[in-house]
């Protein structure tokens, strides 16, 4: 896969021998002095070949292992962005290389961003869409949220390494995906009940890499090398939809709202983290029975929201195109994830707490608000 061009990549590249590449790259784009960034695990699944491959193309490697924090994982916090910060000489550091998923990425982009060097991605998971991102989510003080950041200059998936990720990341790309079941629906409702801004074309992309999905979610959860083609490609389709857009409403709706609440509870308590795609795909199915319930049962938190009231024909017709919970939750079993609260160890009084409260975290007018604030 290569854009040349696009969304500031020069390249994107989703092939058997993408870390080859991706030393030639750097190679020809005059780097000398790089960081690999990567955590333990990530840095055994492509670091250490991507190390070996830069030193064959002359290329000075500087390794910076993302130590884990209290709670035994690597956070995208303060303590994660000074230990890369540290790293990088504003004089002699050329590019820094993103080896990793979701938290890695998020805090090379934002260490790139502030230091004005070149961001390398090398996934080495299909987990989540945020690859191409310009917005970096960051832990400050205990509290999510989304600061300005950089996007890669070019991304290298390398297909063996993505084939070899464990099933609970690729199941977790999965679960990311499916959000956009319920993201696209908040986003057309935001649409018609705030005039939020609202891009057709943008949204077809967006349906069209879940569709993908869905339609070879067994090959997914079998891990064969079309099933992680094609979660992969999705994955970056979907991120570029929210580069063209500008902002992350075609891929987040009120079942990130709900992913955020947890993290953070969980963070509150030292917990260890969930898998962000995890969350959201279980979150999809809730946010679906509720939203199933609220359109076509009558089944309110407090009163009919006066959207429901005026629009209900468009809003049943909208929600007609969203799978239901149980549908949703089979799906999840099929690619190999968690489907319920209860196997992602979400109790009951932090579910409720996160239906009442998690569409404050962002100013979207969902129809998770329009129900809590009726």
């Amino acid at each position: 896969m290569n854009i040349p061009g696009e969304y500031g990549l020069d390249r994107m590249v989703l092939e058997k021998g993408a870390l080859q590449q991706a030393a030639f790259y750097l190679k020809d784009k005059g780097c000398r002095d790089v960081i690999l960034a990567a955590d333990a695990n990530t840095y055994e699944a492509a670091g250490r070949k991507l190390e070996e491959e830069l030193g064959a193309a002359g290329v000075t490697v500087r390794l910076c292992l993302i130590e884990p924090g209290a709670s035994g994982d690597v956070v995208a916090d303060e303590t994660s962005l000074l230990q890369l910060l540290i790293e990088v000489n504003p004089e002699t550091t050329d590019a820094v290389i993103a080896v990793g998923s979701g938290m890695i990425h998020d805090i090379v982009r934002y260490v790139c961003y502030k230091t004005g060097k070149l961001f390398v991605s090398v996934p080495t998971a299909p987990s989540v869409d945020g690859f191409t991102s310009k917005g970096a989510p960051l832990i400050v003080r205990g509290v999510k949220k989304t600061f300005p950041a950089i996007g890669p200059v070019a991304i290298f998936a390398d297909v063996d390494v993505l084939t070899k990720a464990p099933q609970q990341l690729v199941a977790a790309g999965f679960g990311d995906m499916l959000g956009k079941y319920t993201s696209l629906f908040d986003w057309k409702f935001s649409h018609l009940a705030a005039q939020e801004p609202y891009d057709e074309e943008v949204a077809d992309m967006t349906e069209k890499a879940l569709r993908a999905c869905v339609e070879h979610v067994d090959e997914i959860g079998k891990r064969t090398e079309e099933g992680i083609r094609i979660l992969m490609t999705s994955l970056i389709e979907s991120g570029i939809a929210m580069l063209k857009f500008g902002q992350s409403h075609p891929a987040s709706g009120a079942e990130h709202h709900l992913s955020h609440f947890w993290e953070m509870e969980y963070l509150r308590r030292g917990s260890r983290a969930l898998l962000h795609g995890a969350k959201v795909g279980v979150a999809c199915a809730e946010i679906s029975r509720l939203y199933h319930d609220a359109a076509f049962r009558g089944v309110y938190p407090g009163q009919e929201p006066e959207m429901l009231k005026k629009h209900g024909s468009q809003v049943r017709e909208w929600l007609d195109e969203v799978p239901g919970e149980a549908d949703i939750r089979s799906l999840l079993q099929r690619a190999g994830g968690p489907s319920s609260l209860q196997e992602l160890g979400i109790d009951g009084g932090l579910f409720a707490d996160s239906v009442r409260e998690a569409h404050r975290l962002r100013d979207r007018h969902t129809l998770l608000r329009a129900l809590n604030e009726a």
